[in-house]
């Protein structure tokens, strides 16, 4: 397909913001990927995306524009351009990320959760593993209190109670060195 017939996918964020973007890129969103099977896209009001916000939905098509080439590079014609490294770290299961990813990550707090839970609502699986991982990351010196703030988590154990976990699982609140 060249340049001037690819086709242009409209997305709507949950502020009503129309957003452009190459079908080949849309399409690694799995959620969208069905909506263009189904036959959604022929409007220019967009596909309706009521769980993100045009911030969010920005940043999902600056991951979605960057990573368009990636499954074409990974087909058929085997793994050209990851290296020995990357090959290793899929064959463990391992979730590869990039520089280009760790730059996109450099976000606050919030925008990652916000990401996190668009990349899931919207079926970007990578996008959600190195999100979550990030997340993960940051948050793996926090203490149990810092945890819940961050998160709006309510602790519903009595202190008897709490204590009694804590005791049961101490090897979780071990530190490492």
């Amino acid at each position: 397909m060249t340049e001037e017939t690819k086709k242009t996918i409209f997305l709507r964020s949950s502020d009503e913001e129309i957003f452009e973007l190459a079908e080949d890129a849309a399409i690694q969103c799995e959620t969208i990927k069905i909506m263009i099977e189904d036959g959604c896209t022929t409007s220019e009001k967009g596909i309706p995306l009521p769980n993100v916000s045009s911030k969010v939905l920005s940043k999902i098509i600056e991951y979605l524009n960057h990573h368009v080439n990636d499954d074409k590079v990974k087909g058929k014609e085997g793994d050209k351009g990851k290296g020995k490294e990357g090959e290793e770290e899929e064959k463990k299961g391992e979730t590869v990320l990039t520089k280009w990813d760790e730059e996109f990550l450099k976000v606050d707090m919030q925008t990652h959760f916000d990401i996190a839970l668009a990349a899931n609502y919207l079926n970007v699986k990578h996008l959600l593993d190195i999100t979550c991982l990030e997340i993960a990351d940051r948050i793996k010196d926090w203490s149990v209190e810092d945890v819940r703030k961050t998160f709006g988590i309510e602790n519903d154990f009595s202190p008897e109670e709490e204590d009694a976990v804590r005791k049961d699982n101490e090897w979780a609140f071990d530190e490492y060195p």
